[in-house]
């Protein structure tokens, strides 16, 4: 009961309130897909996201904030920083947000969607949290930390396929390869997605997917022209978060 009230509660908040908000990317809402934003189109936005919805380093409901920017139809690249907190009783300021976590980027279209013929998948090759640094010990660490210890708290590295079809509105589907070595967020197998943007009401958005770790649901909603969008998952069924984003098209 308790989770069929949350997913009830996470429909209502999306009506209201709409890039994959965990990580400020193009995406579903935390496995990547193969879409990419038009040339030119800047997006900046912030999310509320759920302890479930993060890497194990946060044991707290946090948030974050991004800039994104498809430099060419093929390229988009990001930045993102996600809220930490910090004890200081002894200086009588409590547990309070005081740091935040940096992560960059980076999205390559190798394949355009029906590029050789009309049923090619569109291929994207892709990474977040793509340079780290131990906190403990100078020195890079490269580009997949292996620990626990290390700042890249969102490292990944995928390859993902999209393809589009025609079923009473837009309908994506979605398959993807995520890789990475960590300890306390670890991701190392296939995910797969759907989402629908059903024809009588294109603003809405139907999201579901399962990311190589976990099954969530969400929806999205745009406004004014999709420079407005709203956001709402529930990860793993039970974790809501949501976030928003502006988008602008510089071309």
């Amino acid at each position: 009961m308790k989770r069929i009230l949350s997913f009830l509660f996470g429909i209502m908040l999306c009506l209201f309130v709409q890039a994959q908000f965990p990580y400020g990317t193009t995406g579903l809402l935390h496995m990547p897909t193969a879409d990419m934003q038009r040339d030119k189109t800047v997006m900046v936005g912030g999310s509320y996201l759920s302890e479930g919805a993060t890497p194990g380093h946060w044991n707290y409901d946090t948030y974050n904030y991004y800039l994104n920017i498809t430099l060419f139809p093929f390229l988009e690249v990001g930045y993102t920083c996600t809220l930490h907190k910090f004890a200081m009783e002894w200086m009588g300021l409590g547990n309070k947000f005081r740091n935040q976590d940096r992560q960059f980027s980076g999205r390559l279209r190798v394949i355009k969607e029906g590029q050789f013929w009309k049923y090619m998948p569109a291929i994207v090759l892709g990474g977040n949290d793509v340079l780290t640094r131990d906190w403990q010990q100078e020195g890079d660490k490269g580009f997949a930390d292996p620990s626990d210890q290390g700042n890249g708290h969102w490292n990944r590295w995928y390859i993902a396929a999209t393809k589009h079809l025609d079923v009473y509105g837009d309908l994506g589907i979605h398959t993807a390869y995520v890789y990475n070595r960590r300890i306390d967020y670890h991701l190392n197998g296939p995910a797969l997605g759907v989402n629908w943007k059903p024809q009588i009401h294109s603003h809405l958005n139907l999201m579901a997917e399962y990311d190589s770790r976990t099954v969530n649901c969400g929806l999205g909603y745009t406004f004014w022209k999709d420079h407005i969008n709203v956001v709402t998952e529930l990860n793993d069924f039970k974790y809501l978060s949501a976030g928003i984003y502006f988008k602008i098209h510089l071309k």
